[in-house]
């Protein structure tokens, strides 16, 4: 395992599904640590670096919704890591406290561990894009946080679907990223992300047919070559 890989924090009071999780997320090349209360997790995050927490919403004591708010609302630098909430309140109602409460996303139980696994690359690529401010390819600068491409200093209009799916791809330059990874961020779903890099290529490849900056990689996606 790589020591710079992600760093994932699950917390969740049923200890058989934390170990089946911390294997599952570990299996997949993260770094993983548990806790099983939110007074045990603060004291985790007190001590190590996380990229993402991955919260139980019914636990005892503290539950995972307080625990979301007390973190987006705290003074450090934690207030500002992602959190994806597992839950068995599958309710709309729900999901709208746990997303106003600061969640970034929400998977009800049960659930698919490819799912939860795609979610979490999901979260974690949108965490880098806001990284990002700025990318060069050719004439083209694309700023990600405006969503604003130009070339050569003019404007080049892209539809909300362009725009979303060149930041999901800008958030990871020359690294693939498969089509069910781009419709969880772009909110392009299936072969809608096909036509939606169809139509970006019209606008920034000078042959479409025979791409230079945007590329596909058989079997695994597509991909963003940068300068």
């Amino acid at each position: 395992m790589l020591d710079n890989a992600p760093h994932i924090l699950v917390v969740d009071d049923d200890t058989r599904l934390l170990s089946l999780l911390r294997k599952y997320l570990m299996d997949n090349k993260y770094r993983v640590s548990t806790a099983g209360t939110a007074d045990m997790a603060r004291s985790k995050m007190s001590g190590f670096d996380f990229d993402l927490i991955v919260l139980d919403r019914m636990m005892p004591g503290e539950d995972g919704l307080e625990m979301a708010k007390t973190v987006r609302t705290g003074s450090d630098f934690n207030r500002d890591i992602p959190i994806l909430m597992l839950t068995a309140m599958g309710e709309s109602s729900d999901r709208i406290d746990g997303l106003e409460g600061g969640v970034d996303d929400y998977l009800t139980k049960p659930f698919e561990p490819r799912e939860l696994l795609l979610r979490i690359d999901a979260i974690l690529r949108r965490a880098k894009i806001e990284k990002i401010e700025e990318l060069s390819f050719g004439d083209f600068t694309f700023n990600t946080e405006k969503g604003e491409l130009l070339r050569s200093g003019a404007i080049i209009n892209l539809t909300s679907g362009e725009s979303l799916l060149l930041k999901s791809l800008a958030s990871t330059p020359g690294v693939p990223i498969s089509r069910d990874n781009l419709s969880l961020t772009s909110g392009n779903q299936g072969r809608a992300v096909d036509v939606q890099i169809t139509r970006l290529r019209r606008k920034i490849e000078e042959d479409p047919k025979l791409p230079r900056y945007l590329q596909t990689v058989r079997g695994e996606g597509y991909v963003l070559w940068v300068d």
